[in-house]
């Protein structure tokens, strides 16, 4: 479904540099929507928004400061959570919900949009949180549409990403009782389907929320004044859920499956939500005290017992293994995509030993500048390896080449099809050229053995005689033993690395010999 006029009517996002948030944020752009991003640090979106799109200061503690965003808006969406709030996380969450919804009343806002948590009778802190949150938007006058969702199945979504980490370092994985919840997973895709379809679903005046549990019903017939604090307008609870009921541990199994990793399962018959995130903390990237609030939530089966999604939406959500192959699939589109410049300086200084983790993937990046323009730059990028070599302990790549011969490997027998030029699909000794946009971009995909995937990429950026050649080496490691891999040969690769990056910088300044090279942020 299409919302008429769906570009005239000005859109409020809030969370754009979030998960959920940054993914609507694209869609919306893409339809040619007319968006506003509320951002506390509207200097993070300028990377990532585009340019239609108006970035505006605020954040919903401090209410003065949502006058000016709510000014004009149609539709507003709430994606803002404290998960990661050191504090009393209930109570911020309360007063940003009470601060946006009145700010929105006061503006004339026609809808809100909210993404809460599945879940019914004891629940969770943070659950009973969300509902809470969802509860006092629809009290605020404005229709609101509330989309109850369980686990969200997306590569970067918080809950994917703990399960990857446990099932890719952990060739026998502990399962507490927490794993053996009942979810009803969605996709992120399906998730942000029904994020578009709300705008266009009909609130009738005095509608009943059909929600048995939601305190902010208005019987038929009943009227409340539009400015009257606490009142109550139309709106609706949805539950949405993907096609499968499986519990967490399912989840493992499957993407085990997928990513085709043997591992073993061993039930232990406790484990406290503290517990439990003190494990998280040392095994994948969650934070603890995000660890313990998603592990509280967990024990709450978070399925789908109201079928009112299924008859307002035109939306049949897909099955777990197709969510999770989805997931994996696009991450790979996405780094086939990505410059890694720009996310490498969005996260500051690199002082992680061992290279920077972007999703399962580890990231090894240096920089150098030299004093020439990007095309002489890219030159000696271009001719790497056959006969060229690879600018530093050609050596060290010769013994590579032979002992990836000894399993079975193609090794650099091949050599390289042209000495100066490459195009996409070229052999380049053991790698393969997927993408090579001169004078820009080359990146070569391993075709050696190794313990999972891996990517050497290089970039040139500047302008006149002043440019910055990027080298980036991503690998993907297929459980423990590509981590062990990685690790174990991360001193030599660093070694290599640094002097490819400064012998490619050499050849760059030759002729004439007076140009020199500085590097930059390399590591030591």
């Amino acid at each position: 479904m299409s919302q008429p006029n769906a570009e005239k009517r000005l859109i409020l996002l809030t969370g754009a540099t979030g998960y959920l948030g940054g993914r609507l944020l694209r869609v919306l752009e893409e339809e040619g929507a007319t968006v506003r991003c509320l951002a506390r640090r509207p200097e993070y979106l300028a990377s990532r928004a585009g340019t239609s799109t108006e970035v505006v200061r605020g954040d919903v503690l401090d209410r003065a400061s949502l006058d000016a965003a709510m000014r004009g808006v149609h539709t507003a969406y709430y994606l803002i959570h404290s998960l990661g709030s050191t504090g009393a996380f209930e109570e911020e969450e309360r007063r940003g919900a009470l601060h946006f919804a009145a700010a929105a009343r006061e503006a004339g806002v026609q809808r809100i949009i909210y993404v809460g948590g599945l879940g019914r009778g004891d629940l969770s802190r943070h659950l009973d949180s969300r509902q809470t949150v969802g509860r006092l938007l629809r009290e605020s006058g404005v229709p609101t549409i509330e989309l109850r969702a369980s686990i969200v199945i997306g590569s970067g979504s918080l809950s994917f990403e703990m399960v990857r980490a446990l099932v890719e370092k952990l060739p026998v994985m502990i399962t507490p009782r927490w794993t053996r919840s009942l979810a009803q997973p969605i996709a992120i895709e399906d998730l942000i389907a029904y994020l578009l379809q709300a705008r266009d679903i009909p609130l009738a005046s005095g509608a009943v929320d059909p929600d048995p549990d939601c305190h902010a019903t208005v019987p038929t017939g009943a009227r409340q004044r539009r400015d009257e604090p606490g009142g109550s307008q139309p709106g609706r609870v949805f539950e949405i859920g993907g096609a499968d009921v499986v519990s967490y541990r399912d989840l493992m199994r499957e993407y085990a499956r997928q990513r085709g990793l043997r591992r073993w399962v061993l039930p232990v018959p406790v484990l406290t939500p503290r517990l439990s995130s003190w494990w998280l903390g040392l095994v994948t990237p969650l934070y603890a005290r995000i660890g313990r609030k998603l592990i509280d939530s967990v024990r709450n089966d978070t399925i789908v017992t109201n079928d009112a999604a299924g008859e307002a939406f035109d939306i049949r959500p897909r099955g777990m293994a197709d969510a999770i192959a989805r997931a994996l699939t696009n991450e790979d589109h996405r780094l086939a995509e990505t410059r890694w410049s720009d996310a490498l300086s969005s996260r500051g200084a690199l002082s992680n030993w061992g290279g920077v983790r972007f999703g399962p993937r580890i990231v090894d990046s240096r920089t150098i500048r030299v004093t020439c323009d990007p095309a002489t730059a890219f030159a000696p990028v271009e001719r790497i390896g056959g006969r060229t070599g690879w600018y530093y302990a050609d050596f060290l790549w010769r013994l590579r080449g032979f002992l990836d011969l000894l399993v079975g490997g193609v090794g650099t027998r091949r050599g390289r099809r042209d000495p100066h030029r490459l195009v996409t699909g070229d052999a380049v000794d053991f790698w393969r050229v997927e993408a090579c946009e001169r004078p820009r971009l080359l990146r070569l995909a391993a075709e050696m053995k190794v313990p999972g995937r891996a990517w050497l990429q290089f970039e040139v950026d500047g302008h006149g005689d002043d440019s910055v050649i990027r080298q980036t080496a991503i690998f993907d490691p297929a459980g423990l033993g590509g981590l062990l891999y990685w690790y174990a040969l991360y001193p030599l690769h660093g070694i290599v690395f640094r002097g490819m990056l400064r012998g490619i910088a050499t050849a760059a300044l030759r002729p004439p010999a007076s140009r020199r090279a500085a590097p930059v942020d390399a590591p030591p």
